[in-house]
């Protein structure tokens, strides 16, 4: 097998960030994706080491999000003991086990709303449209893990379904910082979304 990208030099790519957004605060949602004890705690079965670097700015987001009665979402990937998606990535996120729940930092509290996902992206087999659409929600704020994988998914399916879509770069972690920055890059350039930082969102 010749591996060819050895001998590549790969630049980061481009994408603006914004340095401050306002949001209507009963047209948007928070998402917390996946969160996890598997993948956020050092004892998970896929832990992510850089998402701890975002639990105190997600918190950070939470507390701005909740003192503006911000409708927040959590996903939990959450699957059955044969799931197929092991194939690929080994057993992670067993439904009812400790490692799909939300870590113990960011547990959520009453009234936020968790979703449950099958697969990478959010809205795949959930209610969580239904659920945005009801509250009258048109922009979404994102963060969580894996950058490039469950983030990217749920980002890419929020703005193909109509959704404003808000990514605040110290607010998602990935396995390594080519998949983080080369998702942001598609956030931005692929699906039209709004790169900032927590600090940078300010909800009206």
């Amino acid at each position: 097998m010749v591996r060819w990208l050895e001998t590549q030099t790969i630049s980061i790519p481009e994408y603006s960030v914004r340095e401050k957004i306002q949001l209507r605060a009963d047209e948007t949602a928070v998402i917390v994706v996946d969160m996890q004890n598997d993948f956020v705690d050092p004892k998970g079965a896929l832990f992510v080491p850089k998402a701890r670097e975002t639990i105190q700015p997600i918190k950070k987001l939470l507390e701005k999000a909740r003192e503006k009665k911000v409708k927040i979402f959590y996903t939990q990937d959450w699957h059955e003991e044969d799931d197929i998606e092991f194939g690929i990535w080994g057993k992670h996120a067993i439904a009812g086990t400790w490692g799909a729940e939300i870590i113990e930092e960011l547990e959520p509290q009453k009234g936020d709303k968790l979703i449950k996902k099958l697969r990478y992206d959010a809205f795949f087999g959930t209610p969580l449209d239904h659920l945005l659409r009801l509250y009258g929600v048109k922009n979404v704020v994102i963060v969580g893990t894996v950058a490039n994988i469950c983030v990217l998914h749920t980002a890419g399916s929020a703005a193909l379904n109509g959704y404003k879509v808000i990514v605040p770069i110290d607010g998602i972690s990935a396995i390594n910082d080519f998949d983080y920055h080369a998702a942001l890059r598609q956030i931005d350039f692929l699906y039209k979304g709004i790169l900032t930082t927590v600090e940078g969102i300010e909800f009206v």
